[in-house]
């Protein structure tokens, strides 16, 4: 009896593990695994019950007082992804890239691999960045002669970068929960005045893994076309024409919400949240105007919304030099009351061109299904969140936290030692589960115990997130894959995409590997910009 009640954590996490495994919805496996083992608890005077009280208002204080959440940038952050989108910018993009360097072997390999650094900074969804390129630049690779699983290795390795590329949804679940853990940390240690890390901090530590990253993916496509010429061919020449205006004119609108987005959080001009903000309305610009290019006179729309990204862009540099509302104050210039009537005009312009913009897309049909995906995506977030928190509080109270504390603490080769662990288990888990449900479940759990033990917090937030994203790519249940499956020709195999997938899994491990190595990859540009 005392052996099954010191397994009973471990119990509950293969259970919630098998349901998952079997189709059921995660949050109600979740919520419903955990009020299981509660009820289970409490028949042994395991559990009192007094804890559940306390859940409404735990949830009331995580998700309902949004005011005071970075957890409202995921809608938002959502929205902006998922209106860049409709408006076909990944289109163009391959179209641009793929004159720029497909009369080179290799070259629409490493085009695949730009536009999913640009869409993983622009939109941050793998499925649709997948199912978007796979559409587009599939059947092209293929009858340019690439070998399928190149192809497709390259174009759902490219997908996932929008997992660690900021601004990403897996880095601002991941940074939520990591806060949490490193205060809870510090209070378990006496520190009642906790230091925080915020998803800034995590934004700028995952920028330079993330481009190396991307420098590793193109270094691969490089080393494919000069040790095997016939998987990666050019294209021909005629078709290598660049048409430079085609060329800025699919960059600069991307690059523009990019740099105000992750530039303003970088800076400390603005919070996550807020640059989620700005996101969205850009990305609101960016799709008016392209619906207006359909229009018979596409000029009048196009001024209008072209106009409104230059305004914010503009609030952006304004603020960036008046240092309003700045946290972190990199700059102390004061522009005076000039500075004020032109953020005015600025404003106005902005909110002129956002209703505009609005207004012609809700017409097009594009803003409603905009909005029908942002809330499905959002409320299904939340939902894994609430299942995920009730989950984490009862597997708490049954005292599995004091069993993997113990458990990591047995481990040879000290806090090291523990975080390989941690790591090879996410890795595992990778293979089955969704990085929400990881997120969620996983990184409560460990994270306090790995902070506690002297683990850099983010440092090990980099290290989980680019282990979630490798969870992608990992056959045979890498989500990546699946994307990929679904929009891909009967004439690629699935055992082709799995084939291509394993060197952009290797790949992964080693940029993995190359941040243990070297910390500084991980916490140099935090401390250099936030010290």
């Amino acid at each position: 009896m005392a052996l099954f009640i010191e397994l009973l954590p471990f119990l509950m996490f293969l259970a919630a593990f098998a349901a998952l495994l079997r189709g059921y919805p995660v949050a109600f496996t979740l919520a419903g695994v955990a009020l299981g083992f509660a009820l289970l608890g409490m028949s042994l005077g395991l559990f009192d019950p007094i804890h559940l009280r306390a859940f409404p208002q735990r949830i009331y204080g995580n998700l309902m007082e949004m005011d005071r959440s970075i957890l409202v940038a995921v809608p938002l952050f959502v929205f902006m992804g998922v209106m860049l989108e409709k408006s076909r910018i990944a289109e163009e993009l391959l179209e641009a890239m793929g004159a720029l360097f497909g009369t080179m072997r290799g070259g629409l390999g490493i085009s695949v691999v730009i536009v999913g650094a640009l869409l993983a900074a622009s939109t941050g969804i793998v499925g649709a960045t997948v199912v978007t390129m796979g559409l587009l630049s599939l059947p092209t690779m293929l009858k340019r002669g690439y070998s399928p699983e190149l192809a497709a290795g390259s174009i759902a390795a490219s997908g996932t970068l929008g997992q660690i590329i900021p601004p990403s949804i897996v880095l601002v679940l991941l940074g939520d929960q990591i806060s949490n853990a490193y205060q809870e940390a510090q209070r378990s240690q006496g520190i009642f005045s906790p230091d925080i890390v915020s998803v800034g901090d995590l934004f700028a530590g995952a920028l330079i893994p993330g481009l190396i990253l991307v420098a590793m993916y193109i270094l691969y496509q490089i080393g494919v076309a000069i040790i095997r010429p016939n998987d990666a061919p050019a294209a021909p020449a005629s078709e290598g024409a660049t048409d430079w205006g085609q060329l800025l004119h699919a960059l600069l609108p991307p690059l523009a919400l990019m740099t105000a987005v992750l530039g303003s959080i970088l800076t400390g001009v603005a919070t996550p949240t807020e640059a989620a903000g700005v996101g969205a309305v850009g990305a609101t610009f960016i799709a008016g105007a392209r619906n207006a290019g359909a229009a018979k006179n596409p000029w009048p729309g196009q001024l209008v919304a072209f106009a409104g990204l230059a305004a914010l862009l503009g609030l952006f540099a304004l603020v960036l030099l008046a240092n309003i509302g700045s946290e972190r104050r990199l700059y102390v210039t004061d522009l005076g009351p000039a500075a004020s009537m032109l953020a005015f005009a600025l404003v106005a312009i902005t909110l002129v061109g956002a209703a505009l913009s609005l207004l012609r897309l809700k017409r097009s049909g594009v803003l409603d299904d905009v909005m029908a995906s942002t809330a499905n995506i959002s409320a299904m977030v939340f939902v894994i969140l609430i299942g995920a928190a009730l989950f984490s509080l009862i597997f708490r109270e049954l005292g599995g936290d004091l069993v993997v504390q113990n458990a990591l603490s047995a481990v040879p080769g000290g806090k090291y030692g523990a975080l390989a662990v941690v790591m090879l288990v996410m890795f595992l888990l990778g293979f089955f589960l969704d990085f929400i449900e990881i997120t969620f479940v996983v990184v409560p759990i460990v994270a306090p115990i790995l902070l506690v033990m002297g683990i850099d917090p983010v440092w090990l937030g980099v290290l989980m997130a680019m282990n979630l994203q490798t969870s992608f790519l990992t056959p045979p249940f890498g989500f990546a894959l699946f994307y990929l499956r679904g929009v891909a020709p009967p004439s690629v195999t699935t055992a082709a995409i799995y084939r291509g997938a394993i060197p952009f899994v290797v790949i992964q491990i080693l940029a993995i590997v190359a941040v243990v190595l070297l910390p500084w990859l991980a916490t140099g540009l935090p401390e250099w910009l936030y010290g």
